[in-house]
């Protein structure tokens, strides 16, 4: 029997995708099917280039096309298009296919520095990325960068982002001296976070993490309201505190509508370089728990680690600083489940 793109077609229907519950042909990933005498080619272009599970699948749909009769060889480019969320006639981000909004109940759990992390590793996978920080009272964003002393410039009627470390980044702190104050009242809040929506030249990105402000105020409000958000990550610690209060954030992002992607926890164990033992530095709700408790998807957590924020503190993210560790292992990690929950989102919505 001679070898047809039906035939490969067929065989690759047994690689199935394993959080869309569908084969991989059925969901159109498999494109330009090339049959050279025995050799056999062809692309699987998935939701993200962070998929976590990319080189699984190509394994997969390598040995089930080398299982044909007469296939000598197997070739196969891994390619990505990430989805859109769902816009609006007024989509004040049109190029923008996924905004993801980072927040906390509580200040203090990292999230920016888990913000950061995150953003930089999803541009280490090939993905175009930017940081919109929205916390207009204590913007950190840029010292996390080194780029506190970066101003941005203007081309045309719009201001052009700051690029660091692979990943496009707008900050009120910017355009701040160090020692000035931030004394706005909330619609001065929704009008800046509606600013540098609006007024920057984002281009086109496939990920856009808003590092809001912690708590429950002016700036998440507004940024649901003034943007259909694929989602929303929830930052906390293993404190009841902070697990109590990242509760309420997650009610305040439902009753928008905004859907929750799931649940970081920061500040996890403490794991001995020497012996490879783990110490939890806190006692309080897990963040897993905490994912259960509010049925919400559990992204991963980042171990407890000094190293992590003097990085921060140097103006390095810890993924770039500290690649081989294994709070890198965990960012990456976990950016690559976010980047699988949007994908979801955009695939079912």
């Amino acid at each position: 029997m001679p070898l047809t793109e039906s035939l490969v077609l067929d065989a690759l229907k047994v690689v199935m995708d394993p959080d869309l519950h569908r084969d991989i042909v059925t969901l159109g990933f498999v494109r330009d099917v090339v049959i050279e005498g025995g050799q056999v080619s062809f692309t699987i272009n998935l939701t993200t280039p962070a998929c976590p599970v990319k080189e699984e699948l190509k394994a997969q749909a390598e040995a089930a096309v080398q299982g044909i009769e007469g296939v000598t060889s197997v070739q196969i480019e891994m390619t990505a298009t990430v989805r859109s969320r769902p816009s609006e006639a007024e989509d004040l981000l049109p190029d923008v296919a996924n905004v993801i909004a980072i927040a906390s109940g509580k200040g203090g759990v990292g999230k920016s520095t888990v913000t950061v992390n995150l953003a930089v590793a999803l541009a280490q996978k090939g993905a175009r990325v930017g940081i919109l920080d929205a916390d207009v009272y204590g913007p950190s964003v840029p010292l996390l960068l080194g780029a506190q002393n970066e101003k941005p410039f203007t081309e045309g009627q719009k201001i052009v982002p700051v690029f660091r470390f692979g990943v496009h980044t707008m900050s009120i702190g910017y355009l701040l001296d160090d020692d000035q104050a931030v004394l706005w009242r909330g619609p001065m809040v929704a009008g800046t976070v509606r600013q540098l929506l609006a007024d920057v030249n984002w281009g086109t990105l496939d990920y856009l993490l808003v590092d809001l402000p912690p708590g429950t105020g002016d700036a998440p409000m507004s940024l649901a309201q003034l943007v259909p958000l694929t989602g929303v990550v929830i930052v906390s610690t293993p404190h009841n505190v902070a697990a109590n209060i990242a509760g309420k954030a997650v009610q305040l992002f439902k009753r928008l509508n905004s859907p929750i992607l799931g649940v970081v926890e920061n500040m996890g164990v403490l794991v001995d370089p020497v012996t490879g033992a783990e110490t939890r530095m806190f006692s309080g709700l897990s963040g897993e728990d905490l994912a259960n408790q509010l049925k919400v998807p559990y992204l991963g957590s980042v171990p407890f680690d000094p190293q992590v924020s003097q990085a921060g503190d140097q103006g390095i993210p810890a993924v770039v600083a500290y690649p081989q560790s294994a709070q890198a292992d965990a960012l990456k990690e976990i950016a690559g489940r976010l980047a699988q929950q949007a994908s979801i989102k955009a695939m079912t919505s």
